[in-house]
Formats: structure tokens, C-alpha cells, sequence
């Protein structure tokens, strides 16, 4: 194998052995603490310009499938690894991690120091990063770090939303979600329409299992047009960078808000309603990302093990808790994970609950949109 070299803002060097593409990269670096899922982490549009660290020391060994994607290819800038499987073995595999990675233009490196790393990461806060795998020197590599503008302010949700409309149909991963039979659009019972901020496969097939016949919209589509469509109910997607960066998403979920339209948010969408009811976002100092993070539904008390990946937070203090109740907060940090209006048909929560990857059961959420539909219907 050939070497490879990572390369930090703060001027540390790591080197390790290459995989995937040869290539360099300059992203943001987050660690995920999840202990399965890689495809789906990979292939997760909110990692849009940045770099993974994995905390799970053994990655590769079940291959890539056909089926786990959350969108058409790899989304990350690059996979920083402990160790990377030699033997690729599951029943459902068609290629090798390093081969799909390299098909795609995305480096690795392994033989890292995960656990090391990740600790400098927790306590330093996330950084800006260069991966070569084709052996630029360091020097080169510390220079594109610092000349890189990084995610913050900027629009990175027009890089993975869809270029048009366009109705759900079944796919082959439908069968993980519900039975064996493929999802049938006709078969819709609500009318919802799905904004793409850099939407995951599982989220939409999650809608559709729920009675939803869906049309999927480009981030950038107006309220107006929206409406125009008559929909029972909005869904306003996960998605990749700094919520601060799309004023023109804010004026449309404003408008829908106002409309009276039922709204339910996930991750970004669930900032963008934030940002639209007033409050600020900030950048958390190292994200969560993972399979794995507690969060509590305050009115019940009950305690959810959550997915999530985001870098951002809607500031809780800025809502106005006249109009606005907070639902959910990280037992982690504390962090906003959640909110419903008073007086709309409005909610939202900062977590994938889809559970792709992770260990939560989406039904009751994604049961209490529809019942929310139901309800103004």
C-alpha cells in the first residue's frame, strides 16, 4: 500500500497508509462515534465538505451493497481510519470500501491513531484538514488548509440538492424499510411535499412507508411554488454546512409557516425553522455526529439514543417561548435537539430519526407528522 499524509490547521502531521482514490483533499475534519452504518455515514449529503474520522477501529469488513446508500455516491471529502478491513465479507457486498472510494474520487487513510485524534478533536474543537494520497509534501498540503474559506456562511446545500422536481418511486432499498414489496406512490394516502437540502434515501422511503405520496423540491423553490402544489404537509430535509448560509431557504420556510401548512424538520430543516422563527445559529465546537448520542423529550421525560450529524445549533434563548416550545435537548451538551410552535402546525428535531445509522425507532415522529396532517385536514 502507499503512504498517505494528513495534514491539520494547527500544523500536526499523521501519516498512514492510502486507500480510495489517489488524490488530495481539504475538508473539515469530524470524528462519527457510530459502530456501524460506514456506507450510509459515507454517502450522508450533510457530510458535504468535510472529512470523517472514524471512532470504530475496524472499517471495510462488510463491503459496499447496493442498497445502503443515502444518496447516488460518496458525499464525504475523505475517510480517516484506525484500520481498514483486508477481507471483505457479507452476502449483500458488490465491491471492496477502497475500490467504491477510489470509483469515486474520495481518499482514505489508515493506520491512524483514532482514538488520539478524536480526543484532540474533542478537546480542541473540530479543524480544517488536507489528505494527500498521491505524495504532496506537507508544506503544499498546510498551505491549502489555510488558503481553504471553510463551511462556515457558505452555501453548501446547492451542491447536493436536486436540479428538479421529481415524484418518490420505490427502490431497492424499500424492502429494509417496509417488508418486501416496493413502495407504491399511487398508494399515498397524504399529499407531502419534501424539500432536498441534501435529503437521505432512508428519510424519504420513511415517508413514504407512513401513507405519504411525495414530491421531492430543489432547495431553492419558493413558498409560492410549494403551495402551488397543494400539499397536506411540508418536509424540510437534512442537509450539509452552516444554516446561516441560506437566507433564500429561511424566506420560503417563513412563508410556508404562514401559510398554515403542517411543517415537520429534521437536522437543517429543523435550523431553518429555527432561523425563520428568529433565532440565531451557532457552531457547536466539535459537532455531533454518531449513532449514539442521548436525548431527551422533556414533556415525558423519556430518553432517546439518537443518530445525528450536524455542526450547527439553533440558540435556544432566542425563540420566543410565548410562541415556540422547546421538545427536545442533548443530554450531552444541552444543545437545542427540538421545538414545536404553540399556535402552528409546526415541528422539528435536530436528530436523523430515521435511524440510518443508528438505534432509534422513527416511528413515533414520523407517526406525529401524519397525525398533524390528519388533524388540520
Amino acid at each position: 500500500m502507499k503512504s498517505a499524509t494528513l495534514v491539520l490547521e494547527d500544523g500536526t502531521v499523521i501519516e498512514g497508509l492510502a486507500f480510495g482514490a489517489e488524490t488530495d483533499a481539504v475538508f473539515e475534519l469530524v470524528f462519527n462515534t457510530s459502530m456501524t452504518g460506514y456506507q450510509e455515514i459515507l454517502t450522508d449529503p450533510s457530510y458535504r465538505g468535510q472529512g470523517v474520522l472514524f471512532t470504530v477501529s475496524h472499517i471495510g469488513n462488510v463491503g459496499i451493497n447496493l442498497e445502503d446508500d443515502e444518496s447516488a455516491r460518496p458525499q464525504v471529502s475523505a475517510a480517516v481510519i484506525r484500520a481498514l478491513s483486508p477481507v471483505v465479507s457479507n452476502w449483500r457486498s458488490a465491491l471492496s470500501l477502497s475500490d467504491w472510494l477510489a470509483q469515486n474520487g474520495v481518499p482514505g487513510i489508515s493506520g491512524v491513531d483514532t482514538r488520539w485524534l478524536t480526543r484532540k478533536l474533542r478537546d480542541g474543537g473540530t479543524q480544517k484538514a488536507a489528505l494527500t494520497t498521491k505524495g504532496t509534501p506537507v508544506d503544499a498540503l498546510l498551505k491549502m488548509v489555510h488558503a481553504w474559506s471553510g463551511l462556515d456562511g457558505r452555501d453548501m446545500v446547492k451542491e447536493v440538492t436536486c436540479e428538479e422536481s421529481y415524484r418518490l418511486v420505490g427502490d431497492e432499498g424499500d424492502k429494509w424499510v417496509k417488508g418486501s414489496e416496493q413502495l407504491s406512490v399511487e398508494s399515498g394516502k397524504w399529499k407531502v411535499v419534501a424539500y432536498d437540502f441534501g435529503i437521505k434515501e432512508n428519510i424519504l422511503r420513511h415517508l413514504a412507508s407512513h401513507g405519504a405520496n411525495v414530491t421531492v423540491v430543489p432547495a431553492d423553490t419558493s413558498a409560492d411554488e410549494v403551495l402551488a402544489l397543494k400539499p397536506d404537509g411540508v418536509f424540510l430535509s437534512n442537509g450539509p454546512g452552516d444554516p446561516a448560509g441560506l437566507p433564500y431557504a429561511v424566506e420560503a420556510v417563513s412563508g410556508l409557516i404562514e401559510s398554515g401548512v403542517p411543517i415537520f424538520g429534521i437536522c437543517l430543516g429543523h435550523q431553518l425553522i429555527g432561523r425563520a422563527l428568529g433565532a440565531d445559529t451557532h457552531r457547536l465546537k466539535f459537532g455531533h455526529h454518531g449513532g449514539n448520542h442521548p436525548v431527551q423529550h422533556l414533556p415525558s421525560r423519556e430518553v432517546l439514543i439518537t443518530a445525528q450529524n450536524h455542526n450547527y445549533c439553533v440558540t435556544a434563548n432566542d425563540l420566543n417561548k410565548d410562541e415556540v416550545e422547546i421538545t427536545y435537548k442533548s443530554l450531552n451538551d444541552d444543545s437545542l435537539e427540538g421545538l414545536r410552535m404553540k399556535n402552528r402546525p409546526v415541528f422539528s428535531v435536530q436528530f436523523h430519526p430515521e435511524a440510518a445509522p443508528g438505534p432509534h425507532d422513527a416511528h413515533d415522529i414520523f407517526s406525529e407528522f401524519f397525525k398533524m396532517i390528519g388533524e388540520k385536514k
